[in-house]
């Protein structure tokens, strides 16, 4: 893989906290336009990994690249989405203005924040919810707000730390769908942190499992199966049978 296909480099990530070692020695290229699952067991490091990816966190050894760029020189608020496990909706706020809060910082115009808003609620099907409080959805509505509000930078990269877990099987599903569709149609890269073997599967395009104590890749298995993706479908279930025995 050239620096050019490349969205994220990690070159020998490591991490540790209060002298504990979180992350060790963590290598990974992931290439631009790519849904790349970080799977695996509680402890492994996966959401401090995305939070090193996203600027929240420093690594305290390795390099990392963002879109061909060091990641010290990487505008992060601008290029990086991030959907968090809980939705994190202000309750005093509506809809567009939750929406709004991803671009309060960004110095863009008025007018063209305002348009960025309304078609990021387009976007995710909820232009007709824009006056609405956050107290007023349903729990698959407020994760396509979060949704909506991580997507209205128009960022290169997304990262995602377990936002579905939370949802039913039935909006889970829709949510599934949702992302896919989006990610089709802008072609930006995602790093998905999930505990279900499933949901990665039916998402992603390779699935990077992490073990514990501290954190390393154990391996990276690319998911060549058709899409849409149904668990199911035999070679859908056997890539899931396979991938939970090596977890």
């Amino acid at each position: 893989m050239t620096v050019a296909q490349s969205s994220i480099v990690l070159r020998g990530i490591g991490k540790s906290f209060a002298g504990q070692q979180v992350l060790t020695d963590i290598s990974l290229e992931i290439r631009r336009g790519e849904i790349v699952a970080l799977l695996g067991a509680s402890g492994g490091g996966k959401s401090t990994l995305l939070n090193i990816i996203s600027g929240l966190l420093r690594a305290d050894a390795g390099e990392i690249s963002l879109q061909g760029t060091p990641a010290g020189e990487f505008r992060h608020w601008q290029r990086i989405g991030y959907l968090f496990q809980e939705d994190r909706l202000l309750p005093w706020r509506t809809v567009e203005q939750n929406v709004h809060f991803g671009l309060e910082n960004s110095g863009l115009p008025a007018a063209e924040r305002r348009e960025r808003v309304a078609n990021a609620l387009a976007l995710v099907e909820l232009a007709n919810a824009a006056r609405r409080w956050p107290h007023e959805l349903s729990g698959g509505m407020r994760s396509r707000v979060a949704l909506a509000r991580s997507l209205v930078a128009q960022p290169e990269i997304l990262l995602m730390d377990e936002p579905f877990s939370r949802l039913d099987p039935q909006t889970r599903s829709a949510m599934h769908e949702e992302l896919l569709r989006i990610q089709r149609l802008y072609g930006m890269t995602v790093v998905l942190v999930t505990h279900d073997v499933e949901e990665a599967v039916i998402l992603a395009d390779r699935v990077a499992i992490l073990k514990p104590h501290p954190g390393r890749l154990q391996s990276v298995t690319p998911l060549d199966l058709p899409r849409p993706r149904v668990a199911t479908h035999p070679g859908v279930n056997e890539q899931i049978r396979l991938l939970r025995l090596e977890v």
